[in-house]
């Protein structure tokens, strides 16, 4: 049976419907988050006008029905007077428009946490009701909506003085099955926000009948003060006194706060323009470099390292309590929540500034800094302590028992992952060769099959869901993402085996952007290598010479040429690593002492560079990829189709 398909069959959403139609595009889901995502849209709009100095006060009141809010600001009041193009009201524009603000011209706001012109009129249109009430110099105006669509114009409704906006929304029933907010929920998120922004007064009401009627926050502390309410939530002793306050303006507004206690794992949290970044980003990881980098540059400077101890970035980080608040022109959030920050400079710009920051501080207080390192070196030999102790167990256990380890995986008999090798390999001919040919004490093989997920393009969700990247991840034993965790690793040499051809380098590219972006600590500690195979067996007489490419192909030629010109010379191209016996495999690419092996690093100044690169050409946008071929044609002798 066939079905038609032609032009009518295309829908066209207007205005606000694909909010309405897909609202978990805009606001993440429909649930507890969403719901309360709503409000964070608001206050963050009020908030921005006190980042940029229009305002002082913002203030919520959560009505007695549970399922209202209303948020006020005194900073200048959305505009009502007509835009000149669009010949309407631009408060009605704002509400009713996507893609439509002041937040796109710096010349109104020099930072802020709305950047996409979407939060105010995404919350209109999932709200059955939304009454804008906007206070500006010669008059209030306001403007009712259902469900995004004005019910009347703007219209003047009083001379009261002042300025500023008061939004009142109620979420619509037929997108949230459950609209009670959660009084208790908002009233300790609006208190972190006092923390991060200098001058910033919170009032919160809730008016349902079991909630805390009224409360006011202001903390001219910062972010400083917010370090103490998280180390008391944490119950964690402060190994030193004194937190580190490091601050930086240079276009970005940079203020960090450190300290390290005695608690069992590190506490991170990060906020970008006054907007919590729960899943960190580049922020985060910026953090997490500066400071291992201090520490081992303070630990070589005054030899604090004991004989047989070796300290991992964990073991630096281990009771770590950290803030970081940024406030930049251009943030790249990662979606519509604002999870996540995914501007590739701002790693670098934080680990540079904390590393320099914190080693001269270290160097100044030399007591703190002792202090420091002996938290370091205590949390290194307690890890060495329990890592040994659970060495035996690890392996020692049935294969279906233990880590739920793939099945394809040819596992090695060592218990000491200092010693043990993982192949990943392509394909299950080439698996099948490295199994024979590998040293089975030291050496594990891990076939894939074809070509794995390209990571930078997919969704996280996708990546955890597929199965051939699971079995790598599985068999490493040490997490991925926040969960990574390098005790657990259970091989310290995780080595890319692909064929010498351009399919296998694509493999290649492949798996090193999903270590990059999902194990990047197995690169940065060094456990990454590239097997180097050979594309060429030459053969003349009764030697044989390996190359790995056109070039050493063609020097070992004229090399037997040179010697003696009548030569007989046998060359081989092998299509595929499945097509090398067990033992040339073994005597060209896995034996340790014969072998090529390339080691992946990422050095401090190509960081940047770094992200750039994969972003460019292995993300969504073809038109990068297809710039990079053009500008690197030149550079290209020849194909390999």
């Amino acid at each position: 049976m066939t079905t038609s398909y032609t032009a009518q069959n295309i829908t066209v959403l207007k205005d606000l419907e694909p909010v309405r139609r897909r609202p978990g595009m805009y606001i993440g889901d429909t649930d507890y988050a969403g719901l309360h995502h709503l409000l964070w849209e608001i206050v963050d709009n009020a908030i921005d006008e006190v980042i940029n100095g229009y305002a002082s006060t913002v203030e919520v009141t959560l009505h007695a029905d549970g399922e209202s809010v209303s948020v006020s600001d005194n900073g200048r009041g959305i505009p009502v007077d007509e835009h000149p193009t669009e010949k309407r009201s631009a408060l009605e524009l704002i509400l009713t428009t996507l893609h439509a603000g002041g937040k796109f011209d710096q010349s109104n706001y020099m930072t802020s946490g709305g950047l996409h012109g979407v939060g105010s009129s995404v919350v209109n249109a999932l709200s059955e009701e939304l009454v804008a009430t906007i206070r500006r110099p010669e008059a209030t105006y306001e403007q009712t909506y259902r469900r995004g669509i004005p019910t009347g114009p703007v219209l003047p409704v009083g001379e009261d003085r002042g300025t500023g906006t008061r939004i009142f929304f109620r979420p619509d029933r037929e997108i949230f099955e459950k609209r009670r907010f959660d009084g208790d929920f908002i009233r300790r998120r609006l208190e972190i926000k006092t923390y991060l922004i200098a001058g910033l007064r919170v009032v919160c009401r809730d008016e349902t009948p079991e909630g805390v009627p009224y409360c006011e926050f202001k903390h001219e502390g910062g972010l400083s003060d917010y370090l103490d309410s998280v180390t008391a939530e944490l119950g964690a002793k402060a190994v030193h006194e004194q937190p580190f306050v490091i601050e930086s303006v240079n276009g970005i507004r940079l203020e960090m706060v450190l300290q390290w206690t005695h608690a069992h794992r590190d506490h991170i949290l990060t906020f970008v323009n006054g907007i919590p970044t729960p899943d960190g980003g580049t922020p985060e990881q910026g953090l997490r470099d500066g400071v291992v980098k201090a520490l081992r540059q303070y630990i070589e400077t005054h030899d604090l390292l004991p004989r047989g101890v070796t300290l991992t970035p964990d073991d630096i980080r281990e009771g770590l309590c950290g803030l970081i608040s940024l406030f930049m022109p251009e943030p790249q959030f990662q979606g519509q929540t604002k999870n996540r920050l995914n501007n590739p400079e701002i790693r670098t710009l934080v680990a540079s500034t904390l590393r320099a920051e914190l080693e001269q501080r270290l160097h100044e207080s030399s007591t703190v800094g002792h202090a420091i390192v002996e938290r370091v070196i205590q949390a290194a030999r307690a890890r060495k302590a329990s890592t040994d102790a659970v060495h035996k167990v690890r392996r020692s256990r049935a294969v279906s028992h233990r880590l739920n380890l793939p099945g394809k995986l040819a596992d090695c008999s060592s218990t000491e992952p200092s010693e043990s090798e993982l192949f990943i390999v392509e394909g299950d001919s080439a698996g099948g060769s490295a199994k024979q040919g590998r040293d089975r004490r030291t050496q594990a093989i891990l076939p894939l099959r074809g070509k794995v997920l390209n990571s930078e393009q997919a969704t996280s969700g996708k990546v955890m869901a597929n199965k051939e990247l699971q079995d790598i991840v599985s068999a490493l034993g040490c997490g991925l993402g926040d969960h990574y965790d390098a005790s657990k690793l259970r091989y310290h040499k995780v080595i890319l085996l692909m064929d010498a051809d351009s399919d296998g380098h694509h493999i290649t590219t492949l798996m090193l952007t999903f270590l990059y972006r999902y194990m990047r600590p197995l690169i940065d500690d060094g456990h990454v290598f590239i097997a180097q195979p050979p594309l060429y067996r030459v053969h003349s007489g009764k030697e044989s010479w390996w190359a790995l490419d056109d070039r050493q192909r063609d020097q070992i030629v004229r090399r037997i040429q040179k010697k003696r010109a009548t030569a007989k010379i046998d060359i081989q191209r092998f299509k595929g690593l499945g097509e090398m016996m067990p033992k040339t495999l073994h005597d060209t690419t896995l034996d340790p002492t014969r072998r090529r092996l390339l080691q992946v690093v990422v050095p401090e100044a190509a960081r940047l560079r770094t992200d750039w690169t994969i972003n460019q050409l292995m993300g969504k946008d073809a038109s990068l990829r297809y710039e990079f071929i053009i500008s690197h044609a030149d550079q290209v002798d020849e194909l390999d189709l």
